[in-house]
Order: structure tokens, then C-alpha cells, then sequence
């Protein structure tokens, strides 16, 4: 009886996923450096794909823990504080963007010198309506989250998995058309990534909320594809509970860009 599990915490066994992790990472990023340097993309290729096989062996590991009960109360306080900081990691990524954005438009350096004030947006820089494919994604994001809310409440409080189901379903296809809508603005956008500060802050800031959003729903749907297995009850969810708080992150984040750079800078 020495070996008895007196306590609710999840003692790991040993696991390579770290280590093959930080491979992987390395490798891709050790790749993306070759690449810039007209090496091909082939070793960042390999390490990332390295890093999604990581990715996906290591939670699917964590998803079993979850099913074999190993996920007690006190770990499930602790998946939650972790992906809490996650967020606020994320939070400064953000932060970074909205500070250059503001930054520039605030202070715009001249055409003759940085100390003399220019024009934002920069001459001959057009910039996208506001009210229009703008003001309709807003309305997409937000009504996804609305479902994301409601598959969240018909678990919780009512254990209603059908309705978790539609709400989840209803969340994914509306964060996909988001994304196709965004990408049919890129192309219809007068002006590049390059040459101009503008574009610089404008796809930056955009971009890497829209890559967060490509994110936010594939993580929606590995929720929807454990939904289908019997996953998730009421009282064991934290998943799930990630997931929605991702999404409505991903939809404060974009109406911070809707109101400062679509509307206030453009």
C-alpha cells in the first residue's frame, strides 16, 4: 500500500513529447532561417510538421488522462490557470501591434524627416469602409461567439448535448465564412505588406488575428469531433471551456480592430 495515490493531484509518467517538441521547434525554426536565405523551405517544412505531430500526440495524451479520471478537480484548476496565462501571452502579441499601429498614425514621420509630423494614412494609401465587409464580419464573429455562449450553457446548465452540438456547429461554420471574407478583402486591398507603414501594421494586425481565428475554429471542431465520441459532461469540460474562452478572446480582440483600425485609423 506504499504506492497508493493519496492525493488528487496527476503525477506524469516520463514523456518524450518535450524533448521531440523542442526538436521540432528548433528545426523549423532553424528552417525559416535557411529559407530567408534562399535555401528552400524544405527543413522548415520538416520541423513543422514535427511540431503538429507533437502537437496532436501530446493532446491526444491529455485527452485520455481526461477519460481515464485522472483530470481531478485540483488538475482542473491548474489546466485552467494555465491556459489563462496562455491567453495573456497572447494578449501581448496583440499589444505589440495595436502599440506600433498607434504609434504611427499618432506620430506619422514625414517624407523629410522623422521630427516632422506626416499624413496618416500615408498619401496615396485607400483604405477599407468600415461599414461595410468590415462591419459584416464583426457581425459574423460576434454572432459565433453568441453560439459558442449557448453550445457553453446547454452543456453546463441543462447537459442538452444535441443543442452543444448545433451551437458548436453553428460557431465553426460562421468563424470559416469569417475567414473567407477576410480573405477577400486582402484581395481586394489597395495597398501591400510592403513599402508602406500602413500595410506593414494594417496585415500584421489583421493577419495574425486571422490566423488566431483559423485556430479558434479548428479548436471549436476538435470539440465538436469529441462532443460526437462522448466526451464532456457537465462537470468535466475544461476542454471545451478552453476552447470558448479562446473564441471570445479571438472576438474582443477584433472589435478592438474594428473600432481602432478600420475605424479610428483608417
Amino acid at each position: 500500500m506504499a504506492h497508493e495515490k493519496n492525493h488528487d493531484y496527476h503525477i506524469l509518467t516520463p514523456s518524450l513529447w518535450p524533448l521531440l517538441g523542442a526538436i521540432a521547434g528548433f528545426t523549423m525554426l532553424f528552417g525559416a532561417v535557411m529559407w530567408m536565405h534562399d535555401s528552400g523551405p524544405w527543413v522548415f517544412l520538416i520541423g513543422l510538421v514535427g511540431v503538429l505531430y507533437v502537437m496532436f500526440g501530446w493532446w491526444a495524451d491529455v485527452v485520455a488522462e481526461s477519460q481515464v479520471g485522472d483530470h481531478t478537480p485540483v488538475v482542473q484548476i491548474g489546466l485552467r490557470y494555465g491556459f489563462i496565462l496562455f491567453i495573456m501571452s497572447e494578449v501581448m502579441f496583440f499589444a505589440a501591434w495595436f502599440w506600433s499601429f498607434f504609434k504611427h498614425a499618432m506620430y506619422p514621420m514625414g517624407p523629410e524627416s522623422p521630427m516632422v509630423d506626416g499624413q496618416w494614412p500615408p498619401a496615396g494609401i485607400e483604405t477599407f469602409d468600415p461599414w461595410h465587409l468590415p462591419l459584416i464580419n464583426t457581425l459574423i464573429l460576434l454572432c459565433s461567439g453568441a453560439a459558442a455562449t449557448w453550445a457553453h450553457h446547454a452543456l453546463v446548465h441543462e447537459n442538452n448535448r444535441e443543442d452543444m452540438k448545433w451551437g458548436l456547429i453553428i460557431a465553426i461554420v460562421l468563424g470559416a465564412i469569417f475567414t473567407l471574407f477576410q480573405a477577400y478583402e486582402y484581395s481586394h486591398a489597395a495597398f501591400g505588406f510592403s513599402g508602406n507603414i500602413y500595410g506593414a501594421n494594417f496585415f500584421m494586425a489583421t493577419g495574425f488575428h486571422g490566423f488566431h481565428v483559423i485556430i479558434g475554429t479548428i479548436f471549436l471542431f476538435v470539440c465538436l469531433v469529441r462532443l460526437m465520441r462522448g466526451h464532456f459532461t457537465p462537470e468535466k469540460h475544461v476542454g471545451f471551456e478552453a476552447a470558448a474562452w479562446y473564441w471570445h478572446f479571438v472576438d474582443v480582440v477584433w472589435l478592438f480592430l474594428f473600432a481602432a483600425v478600420y475605424i479610428w485609423g483608417g
